[in-house]
């Protein structure tokens, strides 16, 4: 409520301020004299009702403006007139100011869809994500007079259009971090992870790419429920852990993203590959749970659960795989060949824009404990084929 009145705020100095200007501006007239440059026009015409809403919009007087654009659109509705967006625009903003954002969409869109062209165009774009950032930042939905809906739905879809309708626009970066930040603050892990992913796709020479990778390892992590749980998340997370510390090693460093926790996700994953194995055992399927072991070793072989795969194949005397190459560590990785950013499929990208930096992000618990998940996969994981 505080951010929304702030912003209602906001939006009437700004309005103030234009009509300010607009009245202060002069000009020399051919005898040498001082005149306004821009003539009051007549106050019956279009113009003038236009004028007199913004100053009364401008001098907090919402109502009066309201009521006087209603009546100009009413007259004026079968006509297509130039001055019909600026009309809509104006409405919304009276409405936005006596606290009915929502009503006040309903004006924005018209602007949107119908005078795409016009100057009101990325105006009626920006009014619609700030209201959108106000539903995902508490403000809730007015019903029967009261603010009780959730509202938080609309705003993800606020943002989300703001992004389809300007894209590779500043106003498409500063929504598609705020929504990926959303998610990320809400524990949301999976759409974060996927937000954050189309984020670096389709801006990645943004100022907010180095929090947009972090954030990334850090949902791709938290995803994570344990090891009877689906471990993908793990494998691409050691990924884009390499991945982030090749390109900021000084923040890595700082934040812990390092070989020590590569070696955490590790051990997580070959724990997964255990139960797994496991799990086949205790259903008579040696076949299954002897290929899966043989994974582990090959894929993990400096874990825990690597040394206890190596008890299990000398106490049923079977053949040890050979042993995989050693693994590089993060100073012997190789600088990466370019910047795409992980290789998670998102073809229908429709995430896209900036705001002040978010605050600095919490990691979430160690990889090898459980932790939220937006879906949890099945309590048994489907085996895997040979190749």
């Amino acid at each position: 409520m505080r951010a929304a009145t702030r912003y209602f705020a906001i939006l009437g100095i700004c309005a103030a301020s234009a009509g300010a200007l607009a009245q202060n501006t002069l000009r020399l007239d051919g005898d040498g004299n001082w005149v306004p440059a821009n003539p009051e026009p007549d106050p019956t015409s279009d113009e003038g009702v236009m004028n007199r809403a913004r100053k009364q919009l401008a001098e907090n007087r919402p109502r009066g403006a309201l009521a006087l654009l209603d009546s100009w659109i009413k007259r004026n509705a079968a006509q297509d007139k130039p001055e019909t967006a600026e009309a809509l625009l104006r409405r919304g903003d009276a409405k936005l100011a006596l606290k009915d954002e929502y009503e006040a969409l309903y004006d924005y869109e018209r602007v949107i869809k119908e005078y795409p062209g016009s100057p009101q165009f990325v105006t009626a774009l920006e009014r619609e994500l700030e209201i959108g950032l106000m539903y995902l930042n508490g403000l809730r939905k007015k019903s029967w007079g009261l603010r009780i809906d959730n509202a938080t739905r609309i705003g993800e879809e606020l943002l989300i259009r703001v992004q389809e309708r300007a894209p590779g626009s500043q106003l498409a970066q500063r929504a598609a971090i705020e929504l990926a930040n959303y998610y990320y603050r809400v524990r949301d892990l999976r759409m974060a992870a996927e937000a954050y992913d189309i984020f670096l796709a389709n801006f990645p020479t943004s100022e907010y790419r180095e929090l947009a990778m972090e954030r990334r390892v850090f949902a791709n992590i938290g995803r994570y429920k344990g090891p009877r749980y689906d471990a993908s998340g793990l494998i691409e997370a050691q990924y884009l852990v390499r991945d982030f510390a090749q390109r900021y090693p000084k923040s890595a460093e700082q934040i812990g993203m390092n070989d020590a926790l590569i070696a955490r996700l590790d051990e997580s994953a070959a724990d997964q590959m255990f139960e797994t194995a496991s799990w086949y055992l205790k259903r008579n399927d040696p076949v299954s749970a002897r290929y899966t072991f043989k994974r582990l070793l090959q894929k993990h072989p400096d874990t825990v659960a690597a040394d206890e795969t190596k008890l299990i194949f000398e106490r049923n005397k079977w053949e040890l795989p050979p042993p995989p190459a050693k693994k590089k560590s993060l100073d012997e990785e190789e600088e990466p060949a370019n910047d795409a950013p992980s290789a998670s499929s998102h073809a229908d990208g429709k995430l896209k824009v900036g705001g002040d930096k978010p605050e600095a992000p919490v990691p979430p618990a160690a990889a090898d404990k459980p932790g939220p998940a937006s879906q949890p996969a099945p309590d048994k994981p489907a085996p895997e084929k040979p190749q």
